[in-house]
């Protein structure tokens, strides 16, 4: 079961959460300069980025929020981001996501649906938000620990009324070319798409973040909103939804576009599983430089395990 000892007190100041998929491109350009700048890149950080964004009152503890372990510091986790619409380096993301502009802001939910509806972004800040901190793992072996501001997707998705024929949920990001960079230049088509099966979009651990530490949701993160589901590998956890829609069928996603044979729909962390040409079996916890071992389902497998019964779990990663 999640741990819930933790207290608000003991969340650490704020401090590395920003880089991702450069190994598609760094791989074909590895040598020993490149790995002489990785390593300077390494042990001589950039400035952080200052990051200024509004607070969310009436945040309440969340009851399957707490793992027990030590959050990363806002600098870090908004200084250390994979958001390839701004830039594939992570230490870019926070410089160059600066002035997006996230107001005004609308998340259409569509398809089998009773009720289909269009929310504004202050219409979704008046759900209950609640502190999650949850495990963040990428599957670039590394992860984080973060301290969410948000609400179950679920209570969202029951304000449309699913039908009954509603399998999957796909969801959709912003993709404005003004503030942007192109997909030639990310190496990924956008918009960026992901999707849950109905049951993972249902479950009280998938949420919708709007904010982090307190604080509205830095641009970096994915402002204003953004799916969170601490299970399955971050690049499941789309940012700056503006579309979600209900379907019956499987929704395409981007990385599984991008390269199908090493993402999968499901991408459940599993340290049994190598989806890419590393191994998934430990990861580095941003803001230290040992290694730690990876757990199955991030650490929620008492929570979520059940609904991949019977299933392979390294076949339908």
């Amino acid at each position: 079961m999640v741990d819930k000892t933790i207290k608000p007190s003991e969340i650490t100041p704020e401090s590395v959460y920003l880089n991702r998929r450069n190994f598609i491109r760094a791989g074909l350009l590895a040598g020993t300069s490149l790995a002489t700048a990785l390593t300077y890149r390494f042990f001589n950080p950039p400035p952080p980025t200052e990051v200024v964004t509004g607070t969310i009152e009436n945040v309440r503890p969340g009851l399957d929020a707490i793992t027990g372990e030590m959050p990363n510091t806002f600098e870090e986790i908004t200084n250390y981001n994979n958001f390839y619409e701004f830039s594939t380096d992570k230490a870019s993301v926070a410089r160059e996501a600066r002035d997006f502009v996230t107001r005004p802001w609308t998340v259409e939910v569509s398809g089998l649906v009773n009720k289909p509806r269009t929310f504004d972004i202050e219409e979704l800040l008046r759900f209950d938000q609640e502190e999650r901190v949850y495990r963040f793992r990428c599957v670039e072996a590394w992860s984080m620990v973060i301290p969410w501001i948000g609400f179950p997707l679920k209570a969202l998705l029951e304000q449309v009324e699913p039908l009954s024929t509603a399998k999957y949920v796909a969801f959709e990001t912003l993709y404005d070319p003004r503030q942007m960079q192109s997909s030639f230049s990310a190496g990924i088509d956008f918009p960026y798409v992901e999707g849950l099966r109905m049951d993972e979009a249902m479950h009280p651990l998938t949420i919708l973040a709007t904010g982090l530490y307190g604080k509205q949701m830095p641009n970096q993160n994915g402002a204003p909103i953004r799916l969170v589901v601490p299970w399955k590998y971050g690049f499941k956890s789309i940012k700056s939804i503006v579309k979600i829609k209900l379907t019956d069928s499987e929704p395409p996603t981007t990385w599984n576009i991008a390269v199908p044979e090493w993402y999968g729909f499901y991408s459940n962390v599993n340290p049994d599983v190598n989806p890419v040409r590393w191994s998934q079996a430990t990861e580095r916890r941003i803001g230290e430089i040992k290694m730690r071992e990876t757990l199955l389902f991030n650490g929620y497998a008492d929570e979520v395990a059940h609904m991949y019964a019977g299933m392979d779990l390294k076949k339908y990663f």
